[in-house]
């Protein structure tokens, strides 16, 4: 099986293909004579039928029980994905469209990350998720130390993404005036700094730096080292969850409801797309997918980037029969406005 992809000549590369650009279009089991009737492949329907058992053996099609027909699996899927799909350019009125939406008069990080995912959905027709922008890939641009009781100090970190968090440490004493000091050096040493790079060295240099105030900086150092790293809110915003009503798979209106349900557990979708966090483009199909919830999913995301720095993800969720061929040039051209509009004005 390992040589899969060897054994197929190019009759059954090309009968896979017929195969699976008719079954995105008709959710329908593809028989024979389906394909010799509409795809003109000048070859007989024995032969295209003994070629598509073939393809069963090799795993890349099944045959549901209930038809006479057969869909492609999660092997041929990936194998059109790698090989077979055609690569489609947007058209110059669909670039228009996602760039005047996008441009749309938005200040916050946030609200642009919401409205590419909105933009998303609407073209795909799928549901549509996005991970909001990572702080701790962020660059720091501001720390502030407010005492607000007599053991209490909020520690405000503000990013050049226009992230802003708050951190609540416990301090003893320590006047506003000294901790004005404090922000004011930490400000120093760790501007332009992203919280990934707060390694245990300019940790150290920190602590070698305002030795004079002891107990607070070292409680405050711990802080910074155990905090920072897991302050991420595992914020993950959803566009589109009615657009599953419109496909056949979900007809059954349990399964439309499983699926909302497990979309709506943002622990689940954030482990779903936490991986590859360094590539453009993840395309996870079915089985593909770590998470056994979304295993009849496919999942495919993209990353948008600060200063050439991945910051967040967005992406589209659905069956394995979406359409990949027009689903990833836009899901690219979306990712591509994002990171401009974000390194233009961050």
């Amino acid at each position: 099986m390992e040589s899969g992809n060897m054994t197929l000549v190019d009759r059954k590369l090309k009968i896979l293909q017929a195969i699976i650009d008719d079954f995105i279009t008709t959710a329908q089991p593809v028989g024979s004579r389906t394909i010799a009737k509409k795809y003109n492949l000048g070859i007989s329907s024995a032969t295209i039928r003994n070629e598509m058992s073939d393809l069963e053996e090799l795993g890349y099609l099944v045959q549901p029980h209930t038809s006479a027909g057969r869909i492609p699996s999660d092997l041929g899927y990936r194998l059109y994905v790698d090989v077979l799909m055609k690569h489609y350019e947007l058209a110059a009125k669909q670039k228009l469209i996602i760039k005047q939406l996008l441009l749309d008069e938005i200040n916050k990080i946030e609200d642009l990350v919401q409205q590419a995912s909105k933009v998303l959905s609407h073209i795909t027709n799928l549901t549509s998720l996005s991970l909001s922008p990572q702080f701790r890939k962020s660059k720091l641009k501001n720390i502030k130390l407010v005492k607000v009781d007599s053991d209490k100090v909020l520690l405000i970190l503000v990013s050049n993404t226009g992230i802003v968090k708050n951190v609540l440490l416990r301090i003893k004493e320590a006047s506003q005036d000294v901790l004005d000091r404090i922000s004011n050096l930490l400000q120093h040493q760790l501007k332009g700094f992203s919280i990934d790079e707060l390694s245990d060295d300019v940790i150290l240099n920190l602590k070698n730096e305002i030795v004079e105030y002891g107990n607070t900086i070292e409680s405050l150092v711990l802080t910074l080292k155990n905090t920072l790293k897991e302050i991420d809110d595992r914020e993950i915003y959803l566009d589109g969850l009615a657009h599953i009503f419109n496909l056949p798979e979900y007809t059954d209106i349990n399964k439309a409801k499983q699926f909302i349900s497990t979309i709506e557990k943002k622990d689940l979708l954030y482990e779903a797309l936490k991986d590859n966090y360094e590539e453009d483009i993840t395309i996870k199909i079915g089985r593909e997918n770590n998470l056994e919830e979304i295993k009849d999913c496919s999942l495919i995301t993209a990353t948008y980037k600060l200063n050439g720095k991945v910051i967040g993800k967005i992406g589209v969720i659905g069956p394995t029969r979406m359409n990949y061929a027009r689903i990833i040039p836009v899901m690219e051209y979306i990712t591509k406005i994002l990171t401009d509009i974000l390194n233009k004005n961050y």
